[in-house]
């Protein structure tokens, strides 16, 4: 199978670890339709300026035998390593490698403050939300907020470091302990939710795959525990999980929706989501439908 220019098709996947399920149904989807793939990491790369090749890992030149990278997660760094990590994708773009997620989308994902203002400066709805560096404006924002709050890393996925809580004195000492290690402090109301939610799997403009997760206490997350359960949505969460990614241009996109007494509210955009407990119960093959939709954007 060619890709552009005539050249053999061979797709990278950018993960932390190949055997990873994503990674792993990933590779299986493309050798099915005999496309040569290879798994990257970033600590093998090299990048250059001025002389080329640009990009190298090993004997691989990304420029000249990538058709396409498919970003999975690319695990945690320092600051200075993320940095760089983001800067090699966005210069990959630019160089006129198609990658997906665009590193755009990625940088706006990861960090909970900045996705939920977008979404909320296009009309889409989200739940109360507040950030600060401060501890005592942020033990009047639990109060604020009415003293039910779900305390969240800015930068966090899976559900890691969220914590309800609803005792003042508790808040106050949470709060005092993120602003000693230099965090920002992201609360956000409890949303009663029946201990279930919503994660829509959004493939360009369609969702592929839905699913409810259904846990025993307030944190949803499959790899904390929730099951999976097969669900069809309505035209309207639809609409609404399809328009949270497409505002920030996340081709691919996990996006999670709280039903609340309220109506439905996005609470995250995942630019990089697992699907493991989703293809459980989907009646789709999630990879084969994740390559199917990079096939189509390369021929465009």
């Amino acid at each position: 199978m060619d890709g552009k220019g005539g050249k053999s098709l061979k797709i990278g996947i950018v993960t932390k670890d190949p055997e990873a399920y994503g990674s792993a149904t990933l590779r299986e989807a493309l050798t099915k339709r005999g496309i040569s793939n290879v798994c990257l990491s970033f600590p093998q790369l090299v990048a250059r300026v001025g002389y080329k090749p640009y990009f190298k890992m090993g004997r691989l030149d990304f420029l000249k035998e990538l058709s396409a990278l498919i970003i999975r997660p690319i695990g945690r760094g320092s600051l200075e390593e993320i940095v760089f990590r983001m800067d090699v994708l966005y210069r990959l773009q630019r160089l006129g490698l198609y990658v997906v997620n665009p590193p755009e989308a990625i940088e706006h994902c990861v960090d909970k403050y900045d996705i939920l203002a977008i979404l909320e400066d296009n009309g889409l709805p989200v739940p109360r939300t507040a950030v600060t560096e401060n501890p005592e404006e942020a033990l009047r924002l639990f109060h604020e907020l009415g003293g039910d709050v779900v305390v969240k890393p800015v930068f966090g996925s899976r559900g890691i470091g969220s914590t309800r809580v609803t005792d003042p004195e508790v808040a106050s000492t949470i709060f005092r302990a993120i602003t000693f290690y230099h965090g920002v402090i992201y609360i956000q109301e409890f949303v009663p939710h029946g201990s279930s939610d919503i994660r829509a799997f959004v493939i360009g403009d369609r969702v592929a795959a839905a699913m409810r997760r259904v846990a025993t206490n307030w944190k949803t997350n499959y790899s904390q525990g929730a099951r999976p359960e097969s669900i069809k949505l309505d035209n309207y969460l639809e609409d609404l999980a399809v328009k949270s990614a497409k505002v920030i241009e996340c081709k691919i996109a996990g996006v999670d929706i709280l039903e609340s007494p309220r109506g439905p509210l996005i609470v995250e955009v995942n630019s990089q989501p697992g699907w493991k407990g989703l293809q459980s119960v989907a009646s789709v093959n999630i990879a084969d439908e994740i390559v199917a939709f990079v096939l189509s954007e390369l021929k465009r």
